[in-house]
């Protein structure tokens, strides 16, 4: 059995590394290799482990510390996993597996170690450094995960600017329409939104466009929604309010039915739904800045492109 069990490690502890190099380098395969190797980490041998390990101990006070050692490492490890993934709620769960250690398994640790006359100190010790440890990788781990993304994605608003960029100049001769002018006035709305979120930072919507991730905090939710709620003005129900309207005219506009239809991904819109503008504003500082510019570029592309 515990032959079994050390192969299982072993090849675990492999498919992990291996899966944690991949993914450092961006090679294709890493997220299959993490999630296995975590899976099998936490369905496979610490299960096996812990049981192996109580039943050569031939004693049952000790169960409690082994369960909630088991759930505490679940906690852990699925929430890295979820994080590393970018899975949804991977912020939630790994906020819940950073104190969970502190609050669930030490206290059983220390309850369960001080009725035994025969348990030394240092193994106390030894766990709380190892502990410690898990809450500096965990934090750095979330950290940067944010980061990364948060940087990838100022890239991906460089190329909405000069993209935008390209398409003012070409739309400034366009023929007037309904359409135009719709397009025109969600524009001033984006706009509009994006001032009064950028005030945050002491910053105007030139500094931005001009360098894109020059702001403070950019991984901080809420910061957007707060802007736009302290100002008085309901910006995000006016923008979701435009965006329908504007579908509703193209779908009726020759020429833009097959804009209408594609509205939903061409502007990551749900027009029905009335949590769309919360969870919108409600994301990262970074990312709202960048999905309205990426919004704007493709209402330009959209007014250059014309009827089709």
């Amino acid at each position: 059995m515990k032959q079994k069990i050390y192969t299982i490690g072993v090849a675990t502890v492999a498919i992990v590394f291996a899966g944690a190099i991949f993914k450092v380098n961006h090679f294709p395969g890493a997220g299959v290799m993490l999630t296995a190797g975590l899976a099998s980490l936490i369905l496979l041998f610490l299960p096996l482990a812990l049981i192996n390990h109580f039943r050569s101990a031939e004693s049952m006070k000790n169960l409690t510390l082994y369960i909630v050692t088991y759930v505490t490492c679940f906690v852990v490890f699925t929430a890295m996993l979820f994080k590393l993934q970018h899975w949804p709620y991977g912020g939630t769960l790994l906020s819940i597996a950073l104190p969970f250690p502190y609050l669930i398994f030490l206290p059983v640790f220390i309850a369960v170690t001080s009725k035994d006359k025969n348990f030394n100190i240092y193994n106390t010790v030894f766990v709380l450094l190892l502990l410690a440890l898990n809450s500096v990788f965990t934090g750095l781990l979330a950290l940067n995960v944010t980061s990364d993304r948060v940087v990838d994605s100022y890239r991906l608003s460089q190329s909405y600017n000069k993209q935008e960029m390209v398409l003012t100049t070409f739309a400034s001769d366009t023929k007037e329409s309904a359409i135009n002018t719709k397009i025109d006035e969600v524009i001033r709305t984006i706009n509009e939104c994006q001032t009064l979120i950028l005030k945050v930072d002491g910053k105007t919507r030139e500094q931005w466009k001009n360098e894109p991730g020059n702001i403070d905090r950019p991984d901080f939710r809420g910061t957007a929604a707060n802007s736009l709620d302290d100002s008085g003005e309901p910006y995000a129900e006016r923008l979701q309010k435009g965006l329908k309207e504007l579908i509703e005219l193209m779908a009726v506009t020759p020429g833009y039915e097959l804009f209408a239809k594609n509205a939903p991904l061409i502007f990551n819109f749900r027009g029905d739904d009335p949590e769309w503008s919360k969870q919108v504003f409600n994301d990262f500082y970074a990312w709202v800045l960048i999905y309205l510019d990426g919004l704007e570029a493709s209402l330009n592309t959209i007014k250059v492109t014309g009827p089709v």
